[in-house]
């Protein structure tokens, strides 16, 4: 049974969140509004930065989209395909994070599952930003139910493969392949200078829900719009936010900053 997440203004009251330096965010549903960016996220970045946080996207989405938002963004890096890519910032460079024997071969072995998964599930279609990826097979969620989503990981871990889905899209991925393991290898590649309790991970739905892990990261934070998910998660938040979608990054924003940010 989880842990029911304290309320982010609590975090007021302890110094829990005083010694964060990096703030490793989900995007989609977490620092967007309707599917995106405001005025208010690109201050709320502005400000963390003038009070020494740096910001690492950690999402879903794929290598070539991210690589572009990597490019624009003031963030230090960012981890695509839910812990499969990491992209710094300084070379732009993707860098496979799990270990995937025979990486030529990957994609087909990825499609071959869609595959034999379509025969079931016949409407289903990948995602416009499939063709883009490195590491992971995706299709849009559309009317797919709880219960088809436990139906499906159960199939794709048949298929020796791993199952996660977001508020937007679904993943077919390795096993090992998550946001938790991404990011700690990062830290541990490129922030060897950070411990766990200078990290914050924040996120909104159950493909951040390794970020939850209290065990790996002490200090996490879901957005309002999580509440959804909570009962299927196996971990949750240490707090959530009272605000959804960027509205609660913004409110984290002022938590870390004590800065009041105009939306």
């Amino acid at each position: 049974m989880t842990t029911r997440p304290l309320a982010l203004a609590q975090a007021k009251a302890t110094s829990a969140l005083s010694q964060i330096r990096l703030v490793a965010t989900d995007m989609d549903g977490t620092l967007t509004s309707a599917g995106e960016f405001t005025p208010a996220l690109l201050q709320s970045f502005e400000s963390l930065s003038q009070k020494g946080i740096d910001v690492m996207i950690v999402t879903g989405r794929s290598a070539g989209w991210v690589s572009g938002l990597v490019n624009y963004l003031p963030v230090v890096g960012a981890i695509a395909e839910n812990g499969g890519v990491y992209i710094d910032k300084k070379s732009l460079e993707p860098e496979v994070l799990p270990d995937i024997p025979r990486m030529s071969q990957h994609r087909d072995r990825l499609a071959m599952v869609f595959r034999r998964l379509k025969k079931k599930y016949p409407h289903l279609r990948p995602s416009v930003d499939n063709v883009y990826r490195l590491t992971d097979w995706t299709f849009d969620i559309h009317d797919l139910t709880e219960d088809d989503m436990a139906q499906i990981k159960a199939f794709c871990e048949s298929q020796t493969m791993g199952f996660t889905y977001s508020n937007v899209q679904c993943h077919i991925q390795v096993g090992r392949q998550n946001k938790a393991a991404g990011l700690a290898r990062v830290l541990q590649k490129k922030f060897g200078q950070l411990d766990s309790q200078s990290v914050l991970t924040v996120g909104d739905s159950p493909n951040d829900e390794t970020l939850f892990d209290a065990k790996q990261f002490p200090n996490s934070v879901g957005v309002a719009n999580v509440v959804h998910y909570l009962p299927n998660l196996a971990h949750a938040p240490a707090y959530i936010a009272r605000h959804p979608e960027v509205e609660g990054f913004v409110e984290l924003t002022q938590l870390l900053t004590s800065e009041p940010i105009s939306q």
